[in-house]
């Protein structure tokens, strides 16, 4: 099992880092040659800077257009910020100063990432117009996302695990050494499913994350009077002309 895990994560953070590194070079390479910013938009590059720190950690179109979504949404990806930086205890040693100060935060911050969960995943049944929309994939990774949040919690308080043998295995991988890891149902089913996520994530609907820096309704400047833009078959009719 020992060396089973260790090659399913070097796979699965293969498939993480080499995914969304081609997803956001993707992203970075496809044109938009079209001026469509979401107005009222910033008119200068501060600004869009500005707006978009407001998107990504505050989420302010989601809070604008549905306030309990957002309770919901911030809910779990606050919940999730936490839990993963609390996790990088067990790749780091000495672990610094910060990563300690947070960790009795980022313990219950999972009560926080699963009851954003269920009540986004809950949305799915229970808004017609949401469940009309939703489709299989959407429900699964809220189910894996959820189990992940479950199996930790369940590990933390009810059956619990040797973690400093998690640390050493993890440490171990770092270095291309494989230690022991404890025999733990419930760890097996958690890394299982984390290992499952890492490797869906550069195709599932989750690159959102890295998305949204990309979306041009976002991160263009509102300056359609100074700035002439071009598509690329107008611009060759032009000099063609």
């Amino acid at each position: 099992m020992n060396l089973l895990f260790a090659i399913l994560f070097y796979a699965a953070t293969l498939v993480l880092v080499g995914g969304v590194a081609y997803r956001v070079y993707d992203y970075a390479r496809t044109p938009a040659p079209l001026s469509i910013p979401t107005t009222p938009a910033p008119t200068t590059g501060s600004g869009v800077a500005l707006r978009l720190f407001r998107e990504v950690v505050f989420f302010e179109s989601l809070f604008k257009s549905n306030l309990w979504i957002w309770a919901l949404g911030w809910l779990f990806h606050v919940g999730l910020a936490l839990v993963l930086l609390r996790h990088l205890r067990y790749f780091t040693e000495p672990v610094n100063f910060v990563i300690a100060f947070i960790q009795p935060f980022g313990m219950y911050a999972g009560f926080a990432m699963a009851a954003g969960l269920a009540g986004l995943w809950a949305r799915r049944f229970l808004v017609e117009r949401i469940r009309y929309i939703s489709t299989p994939s959407d429900h699964l990774m809220l189910a894996l996302l959820l189990g992940i949040a479950a199996t930790g919690l369940l590990m933390k308080f009810v059956m619990h695990t040797d973690i400093v043998a998690v640390k050493m295995f993890f440490l171990g991988l770092m270095s291309f050494e494989v230690n022991p890891l404890p025999a733990h149902p419930g760890l097996y089913l958690h890394l299982l499913m984390v290992a499952l996520l890492m490797i869906i994530f550069p195709v599932s609907k989750l690159l959102h994350a890295p998305g949204v820096f990309f979306s041009p309704t976002r991160n263009q400047v509102d300056n359609p009077r100074e700035t002439r833009r071009l598509a690329p078959w107008a611009a060759a009719l032009e000099r063609k002309a």
